[in-house]
């Protein structure tokens, strides 16, 4: 079964706070929470897809148009990592 949690990874430090970067094979999801992001001086989560090193749209995850989506709550990471791992048919591994 895959591990399908934010809790299940080990967020790593970045500028004055926290990033998980997920590995879906050809796509990776990069959560983060810092001053800067959008969301993060709540204490909440922003995330992007990436796909060749760059930030994509990926519909279901992103809104149209958008490479990012912040203001989220941990259970709204836990979707979108599941989200991803249904599109992808991929298990996220830390990177």
């Amino acid at each position: 079964m895959a591990v399908l949690a934010y809790k299940s990874f080990e967020p790593m430090p970045v500028l004055d706070g926290t990033q998980v970067m997920l590995n879906f094979g050809d796509y990776e999801l990069s959560i983060v929470s810092h001053s800067g992001s959008y969301g993060g001086q709540k204490g909440l989560y922003e995330i992007a897809p990436f796909k060749n090193g760059q930030m994509v749209n990926m519909p279901g995850i992103t809104e149209e148009h958008d490479t990012v989506k912040g203001y989220l709550t941990e259970a709204a990471v836990d979707t979108i990592i599941k989200k991803m791992y249904f599109l992808t048919g991929k298990s996220p591994r830390q990177i």
